[in-house]
């Protein structure tokens, strides 16, 4: 459990990190702190306003990650 709140500074590392590592097909930095993010070529682009909301969706991709590297099903 956090006992601290999520920052952009935080939220930028991460999804910079899943980028480089071929975890997102597309990521761009918005002028106010948003991100523009895209999982696979197919998929809507979702638009990331708050660092919660940037930090969950981190989470959703490296669960899925996570869950790749396992062999599990999805």
């Amino acid at each position: 459990m956090r006992t601290t709140s999520a920052t952009r500074a935080e939220a930028d590392a991460w999804i910079t990190v899943l980028s480089r590592y071929g975890h997102l097909h597309h990521a761009e930095p918005g002028p106010d702190g948003a991100w523009t993010v895209q999982r696979i070529p197919t998929s809507t682009p979702r638009t990331l306003h708050h660092p919660v909301l940037a930090l969950d969706f981190v989470a959703e991709v490296l669960r899925d990650v996570r869950r790749d590297a396992s062999g599990l099903p999805r």
